[in-house]
């Protein structure tokens, strides 16, 4: 079989991947020539794959810009960024920009599968009439489907094989087709009725955890007030056997999927004239965090008698989750922002993240940062962090993930 993987990116990279291994000719698009480049070089960008997987399977993925190389694929799965507007509405113009251009390669009895996370109804109100313009049908002269991305960045326990993979199609034999084509790299296929289900499927599972990190979110913000410590809570909670789900507070969610997937549902839901109050609360919530985390950087620099103002922040951790370079709507970014317009002087050190060229910062040295800064705000726990190491060298500390539980220390402020 020879598939097509239109996105290289933490989503398409792997799965491209994935299937060469599997011993199928692979066909990986990416409009970014940097990635390609690399790619032809068996030069890997993303943390999950390694350099020598792709050395392995040189002969089976090739990596071009040109959709013309997609005509002789058997399938192609689209893996493009969907992000929002500033406006917190969805962009879908990458997806629209690649459907345009496979249209106009889209051969007869070939599979489109879309993996972009997107609101219900995207596949076949959005996609089908332009992949349609290519003057075939979809459901009769060519197959096409949805099947949401899973992948966790950094994740080890879980991988493209062993996470089950949802698959809904136009016609129940366009699931077919994707159900079969998944089924050489998935070890679970559970098929849905159509693609608005597979869409809603997405949404809810990163919905669900989005508004139960914003409820411990605000438990944190209450456990300050009332002088109770949230972390020592969630662990008592966390022992009862049924009906508790452990999530823990920090300084707001970050990746691509969490922060964006409420406001994908919100916009569909008020094409119908339905107002999700309660996810929207949810979203908004998170998206505060990082300000309620430099007001805590107020707060504590203050009980030493120092203002923002002219302080050394620095902050341990800038991607949005430990073990992975991702910065992709890293709390950590807004936290930067923010610490600057009250006049701060930012640095920060990732070990996973050399450079924020946004922000014009490099990733520093903590043998000499930690003593230097005024304080140092641990806001995403990398595996490579010694905690009690920072907390002796540093003047002030303040935690954000709760990693320095069981540390005592006067200079030592958790979340």
């Amino acid at each position: 079989m020879k598939v097509g993987v239109i996105g290289l990116g933490y989503v398409g990279l792997p799965l491209a991947l994935a299937f060469a291994e599997q011993g199928h000719d692979v066909i990986g698009l990416d409009a970014d020539s940097r990635k390609v480049d690399a790619l032809r070089a068996n030069e890997s960008y993303i943390e999950d794959v390694f350099s020598e997987s792709l050395a392995a399977v040189a002969e089976r993925l090739a990596a071009t810009t040109h959709y013309d190389d997609l005509a002789a694929c058997d399938a192609v799965i689209i893996c493009v960024p969907t992000p929002l507007t500033q406006s917190r509405e969805p962009d879908l113009t990458h997806l629209v920009d690649s459907a345009n251009s496979l249209a106009k390669v889209l051969k007869r009895g070939q599979l489109v599968s879309l993996e972009s996370t997107t609101y219900p109804g995207t596949t076949r109100e959005r996609l089908r009439p332009i992949l349609e313009e290519s003057g075939l049908a979809a459901g009769r002269d060519f197959h096409l489907a949805f099947s949401p991305e899973r992948i966790d960045p950094g994740r080890t326990d879980y991988t493209v094989r062993t996470t089950p993979k949802v698959v809904g199609g136009l016609t129940e034999e366009c699931t077919d087709r994707a159900a079969a084509l998944y089924g050489e790299i998935c070890d679970e296929v559970v098929r849905v009725s159509g693609p608005e289900p597979a869409e809603l499927t997405k949404l809810l599972e990163n919905i669900f955890r989005s508004v139960n990190i914003a409820l411990v979110n605000e438990m944190a913000m209450l456990c300050e007030r009332l002088e109770i410590d949230i972390w020592e809570v969630i662990d008592a909670a966390s022992t009862k056997p049924f009906g508790f789900m452990r999530f823990e507070p920090g300084p707001g969610m970050g990746g691509h999927c969490l922060p964006v997937d409420p406001f994908y549902l919100s916009y569909k839901a008020r094409e119908h004239d339905f107002y999700t109050e309660f996810i929207e609360l949810a979203g908004k919530t998170n998206q505060n965090q990082p300000a309620w985390c430099v007001q805590r950087i107020e707060r504590a620099l203050n009980e030493v008698a120092k203002p923002v103002n002219g302080s050394n922040v620095l902050l341990m951790g800038v991607s949005y989750k430990a073990g992975v370079g991702d910065i992709r709507e890293s709390p950590a970014l807004k936290i930067i922002g923010l610490v600057r317009e009250l006049n701060g002087e930012v640095s920060y050190h990732d070990p996973y993240v050399p450079e924020l060229r946004a922000h014009a910062l490099k990733s520093v040295d903590p043998s000499e940062a930690v003593g230097a800064a005024d304080i140092v705000c641990i806001v995403t726990a990398h595996p490579e962090f010694d905690f009690e190491r920072i907390v002796s060298e540093a003047a002030l500390v303040l935690d954000f993930r709760g990693v320095t539980r069981g540390i005592e220390a006067d200079n030592l402020v958790r979340l």
